[in-house]
């Protein structure tokens, strides 16, 4: 079968990571003979903030004070790994980027000397009351209050430019999914708006 692209994109806290593990466990079971590639950027930045070199340390002098970290770092995040590890013959379920406007057009140059053909981005929508409320109860040594106000600032002025880049092409399928609903339903609507 043809491998097919998901990429997960939300406000912080809406339950992407929750929902592109659980479509990576329904590909498995659906297609098996399809393997299936699961990226995940947001603990790869974790990884590298964690290091101690030059770069990682400019990083987390931006960390520390709440700033955006430059477009290039994000693309290097995932680059590499698709770069060092994509085969071409496997789903590929992407949970985290893009978080920019720039970014979503690298993406989708990506996409394309891949040849992913139609890449359904997966939105997942909530309010931004809601997603504050899930990140104080998560309780993450990053998630201060302060911290998650300026996370969900950035979506308005980031991220929406992102989605609005994909949902603009011919060549994504958008699905829009409310959150606000319990996580088995949620994954029971992705699962009736994807063609797998």
């Amino acid at each position: 079968m043809t491998p097919h692209t998901f990429v997960f994109i939300g406000r912080s806290g809406c339950g992407k990571g929750t929902q592109a593990k659980l479509l990576t466990e329904y590909l498995k079971e659906k297609t098996p003979d399809t393997p299936v590639f699961y990226m995940e950027t947001g603990q790869t930045f974790r990884d590298f903030l964690s290091r101690n070199s030059y770069s990682s340390n400019l990083a987390k002098e931006i960390n520390e004070k709440g700033g955006l970290q430059p477009e290039f770092l994000a693309v290097w995040a995932w680059s590499h790994i698709l770069v060092e590890n994509l085969r071409g013959d496997e789903h590929l379920v992407i949970d985290g980027t893009p978080r920019k406007a720039r970014e979503a057009a690298v993406l989708d140059s990506a996409f394309k000397f891949y040849k992913r053909e139609k890449p359904f981005i997966i939105y997942i929508n909530v309010s931004k009351d809601w997603s504050k409320e899930r990140l104080l109860l998560r309780k993450r040594a990053d998630d201060t209050e302060e911290d998650i106000d300026q996370r969900l600032a950035w979506f308005e002025t980031e991220v929406v430019p992102a989605i609005d880049y994909f949902r603009g092409s011919e060549d994504y399928r958008m699905i829009d999914v409310i959150g606000e609903q319990p996580i088995e339903e949620i994954h029971r609507e992705i699962i009736s708006k994807i063609s797998v």
